[in-house]
């Protein structure tokens, strides 16, 4: 159903240019009603915040989120009482306690919460990330017995772990103890340790599951505080604040991609309140080495200036050195490390681009991309393990369908893998089939992605078995891969005040998307071919008002060779954002997708 599904199409596009049908996003009359009633909205953002499920009584909370209101009880997650208990066991005890986190933002992020939280009551937590090229993903026996050998009595694993149950109990038979604090998706039978916290483990009744390992990180910290007052042990110490550290758990939230609903909706806007202040010394160093200015933060600093460079790390550098910025609070240690991040970076953008273009080129060059094939499975030899989740990201994106990208270490007869998929399709549960059925060394991950490790001899079985088990789900994601816009407006009203207006429901991620608006009829005017596929043009409208517009990676698509011909009479989608370059406080339209009317629709 490549119509997108029941709904009509929206302006009559049932294909565009890049393949995809457009439709208006549903909302129900009466909710639309309520909320321009109740909270006294214009017509066209109250249709938004309806389209987005959130219900009569949620409207406040949704454009005014507090902690006091969606706070969740801490002890409605599974363990977390047991395992706040036992940390502070081991602290008023005199244990030696570390810190096992992943190298991603979400384990920097959730680390450094903890490692502040620690500071606060007199104690430095020391941190372990395992090199994600020498070591792998999350938890392993050799990793253990390092922390054992180092004096560790207790290890806190953050972002990783749920599903390490045989590290774990390596780590109990070797006498360590764990409490395992995560969410990512686990096997049925917990790890035996002292503690498991995971909204998405199985019997969990928190109905928090969108949270980041941050976000669980956070409420953990709000439950110290609560087990540490029945112990007495702020008698004589300030209790910690916690929301002094609520940039840190929106920076886990934005940067894995989570749903920015409920709670973790506050905890994101909240933390990105805190974050304007720029108080953090790692991330106000950060944002310094990328020469970005300091302001109110919003989403786009946590996704796309701090976070690549906090990734960059464990991608292609030393793994803990998101953790240790985001943890500390000396100000030439952190510059250092900043410098350090933002060259990685520079790095891994290029590595990202030749691995880019290499297996954009091989699977062109073949078809696969356009042969009906459920998945794309692409492998090159010595290309980056760090970087092959952002490059099928990307080729995703281009072809609108799952893709996996394998680097090849020759030597060994081993890939190293990682995979995008698109929204119906299941990825993750595919490749823990693939792992369960002997086709990879290890494998797992979420739906929208996944990692893998297989013997290079395997990987065309690896493309034969995914393609069987995704093909079922391949037309329902076609169905729902439709433009969904909030709104018909014209060059003329596409501006500050409408970008502004809008701006209220942000912060934007899944689940709460940002608003895409349609244009009918303009005319396309200096365009102008970018460095990296960029296009760059002003649209027109019939009444002569226009607004600058820009298009991304799309220079050789349909899309990109329609605007670059300056062509009139196209109907475009896109979103607004703020152009503030030199104090000008404008808007810039970022295209989405095009359609021309006077091509026949199927």
């Amino acid at each position: 159903m490549a119509d997108g599904g029941s709904l009509p199409a929206f302006l009559g596009v049932s294909r565009s240019l890049s393949g995809r049908a457009w439709r208006q996003r549903p909302a129900e009359p009466g909710l639309i009603r309520a909320h321009m009633q109740t909270l006294g909205l214009d017509e066209p953002l109250a249709r938004a915040l309806a389209a987005r499920g959130v219900r009569a009584d949620q409207g406040a909370d949704f454009l005014t989120p507090t902690l006091k209101a969606l706070f969740p009880d801490p002890s409605s997650f599974m363990d977390m009482d047991t395992a706040a208990g036992a940390i502070l066991d081991a602290f008023q005890a005199g244990s030696s306690i570390h810190v096992f986190a992943d190298y991603d933002v979400d384990g920097a992020s959730s680390a450094a919460l903890l490692v502040r939280w620690f500071r606060a009551m007199g104690a430095e937590l020391p941190i372990y990330v395992p090199d994600r090229i020498t070591e792998g993903y999350g938890p392993s026996a050799k990793a253990f017995d390092t922390l054992k050998a180092s004096g560790a009595d207790l290890v806190i694993t953050v972002d990783c772990g749920a599903a390490a149950n045989e590290a774990v109990a390596h780590a109990a038979a070797i006498g360590l103890k764990v409490v395992v604090i995560d969410h990512h998706m686990m096997r049925e039978h917990p790890p035996q340790c002292l503690a498991v916290v995971n909204p998405n483990r199985p019997g969990c009744n928190s109905g928090q599951g969108n949270l980041a390992a941050a976000g669980v990180v956070f409420v953990l910290l709000a439950a110290l505080n609560r087990e540490g007052r029945s112990r007495g042990l702020f008698a004589d110490r300030a209790q910690p604040d916690i929301r002094q550290w609520l940039d840190l758990a929106a920076m886990g939230a934005i940067c894995d991609v989570t749903g920015l609903t409920g709670f973790n909706r506050a905890l994101t806007s909240l933390g990105l309140k805190v974050m304007s202040e720029w108080s953090n010394p790692g991330l106000r160093a950060l944002l310094a080495a990328a020469n970005a200015e300091q302001g109110p933060a919003k989403v786009n600093h946590a996704g796309f200036i701090l976070g690549p460079r906090i990734n960059a790390g464990g991608r292609i550098g030393k793994s803990d050195l998101g953790a240790r910025l985001l943890s500390t609070d000396d100000e030439a240690e952190a510059r250092e490390l900043a410098q350090e991040l933002d060259a990685l970076n520079i790095a891994r953008r290029e590595v990202e681009k030749q691995v880019t273009d290499q297996a954009q080129r091989r699977v062109e060059a073949t078809g696969a991309h356009a042969d009906g094939s459920a998945v794309v499975v692409i492998e090159g030899d010595d290309w980056h393990p760090g970087v092959v989740g952002i490059v099928a990201g990307r080729l995703r994106e281009r072809w609108r369908k799952p893709v996996v990208v394998i680097g090849v270490d020759a030597v060994n007869g081993v890939g190293k893998g990682s995979g995008r998929s698109q929204p119906g399709m299941n990825l993750g549960k595919a490749i823990q089939a693939a792992w369960e059925a002997g086709v990879l060394l290890a494998g797992g991950g979420h739906a929208m992605a996944a990692g893998l490790t297989v013997k290079t001899e395997d990987i065309g079985r690896l493309r034969d078995f995914l393609n069987d088990r995704m093909m079922g789900e391949q037309a329902a994601a076609e169905a729902l891969d439709a433009v969904e816009i909030d709104a018909l407006i014209d060059p003329s009203s596409a501006t500050r005040g409408l970008f502004e207006q809008f701006e209220q429901l942000a912060p934007f991620g899944p689940a709460n998307p940002e608003p895409l608006f349609a244009l009918e009829h303009v005319s396309v005017r200096e365009p102008v071919a970018m460095n990296g596929g960029h296009v760059r043009c002003r649209l027109v409208g019939a009444d002569g008002a226009s607004v600058k517009a820009i298009a991304w990676r799309c220079a050789d698509l349909p899309s990109g060779k329609a605007l670059l011909a300056g062509e009139g009479g196209l109907s475009i989608v896109g979103r607004l954002k703020a152009d503030d370059w030199n104090g000008r406080r404008g808007v810039q339209f970022e295209i989405e997708d095009v359609a021309d009317p006077r091509m026949a629709q199927p």
